[in-house]
């Protein structure tokens, strides 16, 4: 099949494919060869180099996704001494691009082939004060985790269109971090969690971004602060 489309198609400089045997569309825990290429794409935020693979998650609009974490980070205004939880972190694109501003980001996400890609892409950029850990938000944002790597200053979460899990919210209800920068591609889960929060939050800042032009879907950024 590829070689009777790579003469149209010789513009496409990485060719991977998945063999799924299984009864339904789920392929991240199978293996991924490559057909042409790497196996991997190459993206460039301000100084930052990130390598992706098929598995990870990297925004599909590279310029937005400047914009998007341009965004974040100002939303954050992280001081040196100020440590950043960064949840859903994917390749750690936002950990890797707030980490200078910090004294660590610790990234937590459920993909574990992403995480790999974090702790790589920390290394080809020669940052050293981000920690990364794959599992399942719910089940590794724990009094325990929290109480080994220290309490979040900041928060920064950028949750699947599904939203944030009930546990995870509460659990940064009872952490009481001083800002949550809550980034969202789906404004209604997004709502719904910050209903939640504002048990002890209030929102100071909105800015939604067009990552996706001539649709409806937008990424919207809001700052929560916690109430004195």
């Amino acid at each position: 099949l590829f070689d009777a489309v790579m003469p149209e198609l010789n513009m496409v400089s990485e060719w991977c494919y998945v063999i799924n045997t299984k009864a339904n569309d789920t392929w991240s825990d199978l293996p991924v060869e490559t057909y042409k290429g790497q196996g991997h794409l190459i993206e460039q935020l301000e100084d930052l180099t990130f390598t992706i693979r098929p598995q990870s998650f990297f925004q599909t609009n590279t310029k937005q996704a400047l914009a998007l974490y341009q965004i974040t980070r100002d939303f954050a205004n992280i001081q040196q001494h100020e440590t950043v939880y960064d949840l859903y972190t994917g390749t750690g694109t936002i950990a890797l691009f707030v980490a200078k501003q910090a004294k660590q980001v610790i990234g937590i996400e459920y993909v574990e082939a992403a995480i790999i890609d974090a702790k790589n892409n920390a290394q080809l950029n020669q940052i050293d004060n981000t920690h990364f850990y794959a599992g399942d938000m719910k089940d590794i944002l724990t009094p325990e985790f929290i109480a080994q790597h220290g309490k979040a200053d900041v928060v920064i979460t950028d949750p699947p269109r599904a939203g944030m899990h009930p546990d995870v919210v509460a659990r940064l209800l009872e952490m009481e971090a001083e800002k949550i920068v809550y980034v969202s591609c789906n404004a209604a889960t997004q709502a719904r969690d910050i209903a939640l929060l504002q048990e002890k939050y209030t929102v100071t800042r909105i800015r939604p971004v067009d990552m996706f032009p001539q649709t409806q879907h937008v990424e919207n950024v809001a700052l929560l602060v916690l109430k004195k």
